[in-house]
């Protein structure tokens, strides 16, 4: 309906949108604004980070994975870690281009804000055409890429953005008297990587955890990395 204006125009004010209620709180007087993800965000002189490891037979030289965060809301009940910029350095030249390319994309993601954990789904559904690698401890990697989207994610578990895929109590127990039965007394020894090891060298690749762990026990294929058993 059009309403005509009588009187002269003295002041006016935008319409703006209704926020949140958790945003709107942030605006009361006495409580603290609270800071959220941007790319707006400008980066401190310092950030923590983490630096991880990946030595491949793909070549001689390891590749080493830094990933940096940044602290929100520092010293109040909002603190979050948030991860802002990763950086990948080797003395490998031979994939300089694309590894530069990429750690600029994954640190734009990063600094997006939102959830970025679908990167680790991304980079692990990419296989190369000459054939993945098995790292220690009898895991399958499919690509140099998968290894690092497989490094984003533990360091992603590290600071809370994924929850930790623990096994309950049951399938503890089954996975340990499984190691138990084949090892005649013990599990399988620790790799020096964290990473279990001395699985036998008949095992299968598990479908699930994708390590080469999977062994024909009491008629049923189980993993005694995972638990995973055809049989239920």
């Amino acid at each position: 309906m059009t309403k005509k204006i009588e009187s002269r125009i003295v002041d006016y004010e935008v319409v703006r949108p209704v926020p949140p209620p958790e945003e709107a709180a942030s605006g009361v007087a006495g409580v603290p604004d609270i800071e959220h993800m941007h790319e707006q965000l400008q980066r401190p002189e310092s950030l923590e980070g983490y630096t991880y490891k990946i030595k491949t037979p793909l070549s001689e030289h390891a590749l080493y994975v830094t990933i940096n965060d940044v602290v929100l809301n520092p010293g109040t009940e909002h603190e979050t870690r948030r991860p802002f910029e990763i950086f990948i350095n080797s003395k490998n030249m031979d994939h300089f281009q694309w590894i530069v390319a990429l750690t600029r994309i994954v640190s734009a993601v990063f600094r997006k804000g939102g959830d970025c954990t679908f990167l680790v789904e991304e980079l692990r559904s990419v296989f190369d055409p000459r054939g993945g690698y098995f790292k220690r401890g009898g895991r399958f990697m499919p690509s140099l890429v998968a290894e690092i989207g497989d490094v984003i994610e533990t360091h992603l578990r590290e600071i809370g953005m994924i929850d930790a895929e623990t096994l309950d109590e049951h399938q503890r127990r089954f996975v340990e008297q499984k190691r138990s039965e084949l090892a005649g007394g013990g599990p399988p020894a620790n790799d020096g990587d964290g990473q279990r090891g001395a699985y036998p060298d008949h095992a299968q690749l598990c479908n699930k955890c994708h390590t080469k762990a999977a062994v024909q026990m009491d008629g049923c294929l189980t993993c005694l990395n995972c638990g995973d058993s055809k049989c239920g």
